[in-house]
């Protein structure tokens, strides 16, 4: 068995026992391999282990790698910020965009009149810190975004998703989330999937609900050397 098979099971077989824990069926999670970084031909091998959902954040990478890989079966998450200017150009490859997060990327994916394109799937950010230039909507804002996002056409809203603050436990900050997402499901009943936990806490995301993990290095190892 390959190193990266090995993280992959191993990771996975983690994530079995924090929903066991948790009183939760993983097969209700959705694990996410994010591949930032690495070379397309680590995601073909990601996907002869049987990974389905990858993960990217940059555009100027993702892009290549999506076209490159064309011959697989797999679904795209954006998981990056988003630039409006950019996300007519993701959304022609990515299934869902986890950073929904303000008017202008929302604008830029509605519908256009008279088209009948696909829905792409798309989750709101949500920032948890506070601090400035970070990205997210201020929980207070999510309910005037989310209606945006629901008469834009374009995006079939999902869920939420935040990042845990830096320097904060991330049990209390997946807890606001779940808040979050509670209140969104009066506006949006359908919109109950939580995109939360990477590497590092995806133990306590699954405690608060989580049902999108996006799991990095735990799986594919120590990114390569961006020279």
């Amino acid at each position: 068995m390959s190193e990266l098979a090995e993280r992959l099971a191993a990771t996975d077989a983690r994530i079995a026992d924090a929903a066991r824990a948790a009183g939760r069926d993983p097969a209700e999670l959705t694990r996410i391999v994010v591949t930032k970084f690495h070379p397309a031909s680590l995601v073909r091998e990601l996907a002869g282990l049987g990974v389905r959902d990858v993960g990217e954040s940059r555009h100027q990478e993702a892009g290549p790698k999506a076209a490159e890989l064309a011959d697989l079966d797999l679904v795209w998450h954006f998981v990056g910020q988003l630039q409006s200017k950019k996300a007519r150009q993701v959304r022609d490859y990515a299934h869902v965009i986890h950073s929904l997060d303000r008017a202008s990327v929302v604008d830029a994916l509605a519908a256009v009149p008279g088209s009948a394109g696909p829905l792409v799937d798309g989750f709101l950010q949500v920032d948890l810190s506070g601090e400035p230039g970070r990205g997210g909507v201020a929980p207070a804002d999510v309910a005037q975004l989310a209606e945006r996002i629901l008469h834009g056409g374009g995006v079939r809203l999902v869920g939420v998703m935040a990042v845990a603050p830096l320097g904060e436990e991330p049990r209390p900050a997946f807890a606001r989330l779940r808040e979050v997402s509670e209140r969104l499901q009066t506006l949006a009943p359908d919109a109950r999937a939580i995109s939360a936990g990477m590497s590092g806490d995806y133990a306590e995301a699954i405690l608060e609900g989580a049902t999108h993990l996006r799991i990095g290095t735990a799986i594919t190892g120590k990114r390569p050397d961006r020279g």
